[in-house]
């Protein structure tokens, strides 16, 4: 059984790394002070679609290499409290032209400043229900997410 890809398999991430990389060099060193909606939206989207990408590898590598997979689960837990974060950033973040910073829990109502502002909201609480199904709330709390097997 291989454990690479095959030959003809594209790998997109080392893109997604540099585009990243690209970004930060030319935005912000000369963007705005305070990071934006868009931005924390930006990278919540991001940090959500790695934490997929973690998921499956975890699911797929946890059944041939535990200790490789409780790893990679462990790494997925991380993506995910650092999704939760950009979120609430997000929240934290005043909104544009009034500058009124929405309370953290306004999310949970659905759109409470209508759409498409809060498709972040909709796309937290879908990657919620999925951390709800593979995470137990002692993994998401703990200060140290990864297994170790001998």
């Amino acid at each position: 059984m291989s454990r690479t890809a095959s030959p003809t398999a594209q790998d997109f991430v080392p893109f997604a790394t540099a585009a990243l990389d690209f970004h930060r060099a030319l935005n912000v060193p000369g963007g705005p002070l305070v990071t934006t909606r868009a931005e924390l939206d930006a990278l919540h989207a991001h940090l959500v679609s790695l934490h997929g990408l973690l998921d499956a590898h975890a699911v797929r590598t946890g059944r041939l290499v535990p200790i490789e997979g409780d790893q990679l689960s462990a790494a997925r837990t991380r993506i995910w409290q650092a999704a939760d974060h950009v979120h609430a950033a997000y929240h934290a973040a005043p909104q544009p032209g009034s500058g009124v910073v929405p309370g953290r829990e306004a999310c949970q109502a659905g759109l409470p400043e209508g759409a498409p502002e809060l498709t972040i909201c909709q796309r937290h609480q879908r990657t919620a229900h999925l951390v709800r199904r593979r995470t137990t709330p002692a993994d998401l709390h703990a200060p140290f997410t990864g297994l170790v097997r001998h």
